[in-house]
Formats: C-alpha cells, structure tokens, sequence
C-alpha cells in the first residue's frame, strides 16, 4: 500500500522531507474549492538559519542594488499591458484567483462577495507600480504597498489616484525590513516575484513572517531552479520571445519548492498549499495546476 501509494505521488513530491509532506498541492483541492477565476544536489538554503518610513533598519537589507537599478531602468513601463511587464499582467488574473481563495479559506471569508477581503490589511511586499495591489484594494483589503524602488512607488500612486477605491492604497518606498522595525503587522503578507531578486532569502522571509499577525497568512511566489525553468522562463522567455529584458532572471537566485517551503518554515511560516502557474501556448493564457515544475505559488500560516 505505502509502495503504490508513493508511486501515485509527483515525482517531486517522492524526495521531500517529511515535513514538506503535509503540503496540498491545487490538484489535491475538491473541485468545490478550485479558485474562483477574478477579473483583472545545489541548494539556496543557508546551512544554519540564524519620520516612521526612513529610520535605519537594524535588521540588514536583503536587496540586491543591481536589482533595484534594473526594475528603476523600467519603472515607467509598468502599466504598459503590452511592455515588458506583459507577462505579469497576463499572469495577474491567475496569481489573484489563488490568493482570493487560499485567503478567503484560512479567514473565513465568502469567496463569492464583491468584496471578499474586507476587514483584511494585506501588505504587498515588492509592489512595483501596484498592478497587484489595485486589485487586492478592489477586493475590499486595506492594502500597503512597497518597493525599494522610488521611480516604482510614484508611478504605483499615480495609477492608484486614478481610481477613487484604489486611492486609499498606502505606498512606501521602504523594505520589509524597516517595517520589521516600525513593528509594522499584516493579516496578509503577499510577495509575488520578488524572492528570487532578494540577496538572502531567508532574511527575506524572517521580515515576512514579522510582518505576519499570529495565525496570519502568507502568499509568495517564484520560479523553480528546474531545467525545464531554464528553458522556459530564462532562455525563451528573454532571449528568444523577448517577453522580459534578457538578465531579469539569474538561474543561481532561483529557489526549488523544497528549498522555499524549508526557508518559510525556519522563519515559522508553514506552507500549506501549493500551486503551479503554467501558460497555455495555444489559448495564450495562464492557469494554475499541479506542475509546479517552472512558476510556482505557495500560501502558508504563521506558526507563532
């Protein structure tokens, strides 16, 4: 039986530690709770884990500034649909309907409300121009956005006033850490494609966990260090379709599924659920699904 039952299993899933075993993956969901669509070897971890918005951080940064110069090289494409930012804008419908459901299950909420997020404060942590945060304000959350990068919080902001429901969103230009110090605390935590641009991810992901409200939710997302990731979302994507600027992805930044559940899990985030995020070629849109083989994201809890 424990034989047939680990064949049953994805590959990935066979080489796991025990404790990255309770994880449920999208397709392990009954179709009940599938997300509702919304509108709009190498390893990475460390061997031992060990005015209010411009005050030093006693906590060291995490950043990488060739990072911050390449995202302020294109701050002012961000809500370009059609720039460089395109595949996350195609990939935002997606990305939301996890989150919309993951959150709404952990709090208890109707997934069916306009506003489903009400009552929530949800920090989006890497916003860039807020193509991230705008929704989760529509969504009915008290939404914080921030980013590093200056050129980003202004055109996010610009955007947002555009929109009398988006106007409310509070844009920083700080970092996680700093909030850690302004002993800032999120229902929500959200960091989509940021991890991978981050100098010490499991720096990264103690400041998430701060910022986490006990018994809080946590949303992070990235690319898997796969060969298939390496085809796919490194030398096709910016070198031969040229849908991201060649460079925006270093293979050696890039954390595995069992590498990043580890990394929460040591900053006292359990990751509970787990998705991939696969584009179709022939219909040209996202989706979420089991193979988690190239895009990933993960929604845990905050331990204590």
């Amino acid at each position: 039986m424990a034989s047939s039952k680990l064949l049953s299993q994805p590959r990935w899933f066979r080489f796991l530690p025990r404790s990255f075993s309770n994880v449920r993956l999208f397709s392990d969901l009954p179709p009940s709770q599938h997300p509702l669509p919304v509108s709009q070897p190498q390893t990475n971890i460390d061997p031992e884990p060990n005015n209010r918005f411009n005050k030093a951080s006693s906590t060291p940064s995490s950043l990488k500034e060739p990072e911050l110069a390449k995202f302020s090289a294109i701050a002012d494409t961000w809500w370009d649909s059609e720039g460089p930012f395109k595949p996350l804008h195609k990939m935002n419908p997606t990305r939301l309907a996890f989150i919309r459901s993951t959150l709404c299950r952990h709090f208890g909420k109707d997934p069916l409300s306009a506003r489903p997020f009400e009552g929530l404060r949800i920090i989006d942590v890497g916003c860039g121009g807020g193509i991230l945060s705008e929704p989760l304000a529509r969504l009915g959350a008290t939404v914080t956005g921030i980013d590093a990068v200056e050129k980003n919080i202004k055109i996010a902001r610009l955007h947002a006033d555009l929109d009398p429901t988006t106007s409310t969103i509070e844009y920083c230009c700080t970092t996680a850490e700093k909030l850690v110090d302004d002993q800032r605390k999120f229902d929500a935590v959200i960091a989509l494609e940021v991890i991978e641009h981050i100098a010490n991810p499991a720096e990264f992901c103690k400041s998430l966990a701060a910022l986490t409200v006990h018994e809080g939710a946590a949303v992070v997302s990235t690319i898997n260090r796969s060969m298939r990731a390496y085809a796919t979302a490194i030398v096709a994507a910016e070198y031969l379709l040229q849908w991201l600027p060649k460079g925006t992805h270093q293979w050696s930044s890039l954390l595995t599924p069992e590498e990043l559940t580890l990394i929460l899990k040591r900053a006292s985030i359990d990751v509970k659920e787990m998705a991939g995020i696969v584009y179709n070629p022939l219909t040209r849109k996202w989706s979420l699904s089991h193979d988690i083989s190239v895009n990933f994201i993960a929604f845990g809890t905050k331990e204590n």
